[in-house]
C-alpha cells in the first residue's frame, strides 16, 4: 500500500510539473550556463517532469506485483519484487544524489558573468525564442530588469544589432505591466507608460520601470526547486526502506505460515483405514469367543 501510494505521488507530481508550463520554462534559464544541457530542445524540468512520471507508473506496477506476490507467499515471487524494490530504491538513491551533486554534475550555476553574457549574446536573436522567453518570464514575474544591472541591455546584440525596436532602452518586461492578471503577459507586455518607461534618465523612468536585477530572484527560486527536489527524494528513500524492511519479514514469516498451514490439514484429516481395522478385528474376535462357549 506504501508503494502504490508512493507511485501515485510520483505520477501526481510529473504531471502537476508537466501542466506548469510558466516553471518549465523559467528551469531553461538553469540550463543557460551548462554546456552539456543547452542544446536540449526543451527546458531542464521537461525531462524531468517526464521521468517522475515514468518512474511513478514503475512504482505503482512494482506495487501491484508486491500485492500479488504477498498473496502467494512463495519465496520467488517475494524474491523478484524485492529485486524489483531494490533497482527502484538505488536508482531514486542516484536521482537523489544528483539532485545534492546538481551543479557540479551538469554544471549548473547561475554564475554571474555567465548570466550577463547569455543575456547580451542571446536575448532577441532570431533562433533564441525559449531563451528569451524565459527571460522575459522572469522580468515580469519577479518585477526585475538585467541580471545584474539595467544597463546589462545596452551593450546586448538586441540593442546593438536593433532587433528590438530602436527607441527602446529595455525591453517592455522591464515596464511596470498593466497586464499582469494575463495568462501570457510576459509574451505580449503591456506597460503602464511605455513612453516613460523608455526614458533615459532614472527621476524619469523610476516610477514606470524595474530597476532591481533579476539574478538574485533566480538564485532563490533555483534555492526552493533545489530543496523541493530534495526533500522529495530523501521521503522517497525513506519509503523505499520500510517496504524493504516489510518484505523481509513477509519472507522471514513463509515457513512459520506453511508449518501452521501443514497441522491445520492434519487436524481436518478423517481417522485413519488402519483405525477402523482395529475396530473390526476386535469386534470378530468377540464374536468368535462367544460362538465357542456355546458349543462347550
Amino acid at each position: 500500500m506504501q508503494k502504490e501510494f508512493c507511485g501515485i505521488i510520483l505520477v501526481s507530481s510529473g504531471l502537476y510539473l508537466f501542466n506548469d508550463p510558466k516553471r518549465i520554462l523559467l528551469s531553461r534559464l538553469l540550463a543557460a550556463t551548462s554546456e552539456q544541457l543547452n542544446n536540449l530542445p526543451q527546458p531542464l524540468f521537461y525531462y524531468i517532469s517526464i521521468g517522475l512520471t515514468v518512474v511513478g507508473l514503475l512504482v505503482v506496477i512494482a506495487a501491484l506485483v508486491g500485492f500479488w506476490a504477498s498473496c502467494l507467499d512463495t519465496y520467488y515471487c517475494l524474491g523478484f519484487y524485492f529485486l524489483a524494490v531494490v533497482i527502484l530504491f538505488l536508482t531514486e538513491s542516484m536521482i537523489c544524489l544528483a539532485i545534492i551533486l546538481w551543479p557540479h554534475c551538469l554544471g549548473i550555476t547561475l554564475d554571474e558573468s555567465k548570466m550577463v553574457k547569455i543575456l547580451q549574446g542571446f536575448y532577441g536573436v532570431p533562433g533564441k525564442e525559449q531563451l528569451t522567453n524565459a527571460i522575459d518570464l522572469a522580468q515580469a514575474s519577479f518585477g526585475c530588469c538585467g541580471m545584474n544591472s539595467v544597463i546589462n541591455y545596452d551593450t546586448s546584440l538586441w540593442k546593438l544589432q536593433r532587433y528590438g525596436q530602436r527607441e527602446w532602452v529595455v525591453p517592455l518586461t522591464c515596464c511596470i505591466l498593466m497586464n499582469n492578471n494575463d495568462i501570457l503577459y510576459y509574451l505580449d507586455p503591456k506597460p503602464v507608460n511605455e513612453t516613460q518607461c523608455q526614458m533615459l534618465q532614472e527621476t524619469e523612468f523610476s516610477e514606470y520601470r524595474h530597476s532591481i536585477p533579476c539574478l538574485k530572484y533566480l538564485d532563490n527560486w533555483y534555492r526552493e526547486q533545489y530543496l523541493v527536489f530534495l526533500s522529495a527524494s530523501l521521503i522517497l528513500a525513506i519509503v523505499q526502506i520500510c517496504v524493504l524492511l516489510s518484505i523481509i519479514v513477509n519472507c522471514s514469516n513463509v515457513p512459520s505460515k506453511k508449518v501452521e498451514e501443514k497441522k491445520m490439514s492434519e487436524l481436518r484429516k478423517p481417522p485413519t483405514e488402519t483405525h477402523h481395522t482395529l475396530v473390526k478385528n476386535i469386534y470378530e474376535q468377540d464374536l468368535a469367543l462367544q460362538s465357542l462357549r456355546k458349543y462347550r
